[in-house]
C-alpha cells in the first residue's frame, strides 16, 4: 500500500521510526528499483541544532516549511543528493533523512541507485507517479543510536538518539 498524507502528518520522531522497513518504490523508463529502508534521521524543527531550518526559514530550507510528504532533496558536498521527506504540520520545518537501505548503506548511494537529483525537490511523495514509499507489511525490530555527522550542533542535539535503525 503507498503511504498517503496522512502517514507522514504526524510528528518527525514517528514518522522516522515508522519509515524503517518501508519500500522506496522509483519507476524509470528502464523498469522499477524497490529498496527497503533500513535508517533514518530525525530532524526536528528550529530547535534542533542539527536541522537544516535551525537558524530559520532560507531559499534552502523553505521548503522543510512546506505540507508533509513534500520531498527535499539538496546536494551535501558538492556532490550527492541526499533524500528528506517533510513531516508534521506545515510551516512547522521537520524531516526524516533516508539514510540507508538495504544493500545500499549511505544516503548518497541510494539517491544514486534510484535515480534522485534535485528534480524531486518540492515534489510530493505521496502524489509522485515514479517516485513513492510502499508498506508491504514488512515488521522488524528498531534500534536507535545518535545522528551521523553533525558534529556542528549543540551537544544536547548530537547526543539525541533520533536515528533508527534495522535491527539485523
Amino acid at each position: 500500500m503507498k503511504l498517503d498524507f496522512t502517514f507522514f502528518n504526524r510528528p518527525c520522531l514517528e514518522v522516522a521510526n515508522d519509515l524503517v522497513g518501508k519500500v522506496l518504490v522509483r519507476k524509470t523508463e528502464d523498469g522499477e528499483v524497490r529498496l527497503r529502508i533500513t535508517e533514518t534521521e530525525a530532524y526536528c524543527g528550529e530547535e534542533d541544532t542539527a536541522c537544516h531550518a535551525h537558524k530559520g526559514k532560507t531559499k534552502r530550507t523553505e521548503v522543510m516549511y512546506m505540507k508533509a510528504g513534500t520531498i527535499y532533496v539538496y546536494l551535501c558536498y558538492g556532490m550527492h543528493w541526499l533524500l528528506n521527506i517533510v513531516t508534521g504540520e506545515e510551516d512547522k520545518p521537520e524531516a526524516v533523512l533516508i539514510r540507508a537501505c538495504e544493500d545500499f548503506g549511505g544516503p548518497a548511494k541510494l539517491t544514486k541507485k534510484l535515480s534522485i537529483t534535485g528534480d524531486f525537490n518540492r515534489k510530493s511523495i505521496t502524489d509522485c507517479k515514479e517516485f513513492y514509499i510502499e508498506d508491504d507489511g514488512f515488521v522488524c525490530d528498531i534500534q536507535r543510536d545518535k545522528r551521523v555527522g553533525i558534529n556542528y550542533a549543540t551537544e544536547e542535539y548530537r547526543d539525541k538518539l533520533w536515528r533508527f535503525i534495522m535491527k539485523k
